[in-house]
């Protein structure tokens, strides 16, 4: 798939993109870049906090949602292997401790679920909540919601999406 590009002077109700198990949206921005990938077969995740073991139950077309912060190859072949690692390998989610000093050198943060908001306002790696995920400034408010087939982007206002094999 091309490259779908659109300017900050462009702003979407909604904007659905198909996607399949077998590959990953990217959107580009200037600050920072997300990538998601359905759940697919894999309905059983777990996420870790400091107190407990969450058993996490998905559907086929629920995300794992990833927000990198920054746009260049290294992020981005980040994302892909924290996707990867996560989904493939069953690698768990690590909820960090408020205030953890790790929180502040987070590259990439991770959520899961049928629906992620990107807020630019929490502190990256300690919500366990998986609807609200870490992001830069220029993606806050958009909401990301994994429809069958597809993806549903709400308040994209800027940025390129682009559509890519995920596997190695």
């Amino acid at each position: 798939m091309p490259v779908v590009s659109f300017g900050k002077h462009i702003r979407f109700k909604v904007l659905m993109i198909p996607l399949t198990n077998n590959e990953m949206l990217i959107l580009h921005g200037t600050e920072g870049v997300l990538g998601m990938v359905k759940a697919g077969k894999h309905n059983q995740f777990f996420l870790e906090t400091e107190d407990e073991e969450i058993i996490l139950g998905l559907e086929p077309d629920d995300l794992l949602v990833a927000s990198g912060f920054g746009t260049d190859d290294k992020t981005i072949n980040g994302l892909k292997c924290v996707l990867y690692m996560i989904r493939e390998v069953g690698t768990p989610f690590i909820v960090l401790p408020k205030k953890h000093p790790a929180s502040k050198r987070l590259k990439i943060v991770v959520s899961v679920g049928d629906r992620t908001r990107i807020s630019c306002n929490i502190t990256p790696g300690t919500h366990p909540e998986q609807d609200v995920l870490c992001g830069s400034g220029e993606f806050d408010g958009v909401e990301i919601i994994g429809v069958e087939g597809g993806v549903e982007f709400k308040n994209l206002t800027g940025g390129s999406i682009e559509r890519i094999h995920f596997g190695i």
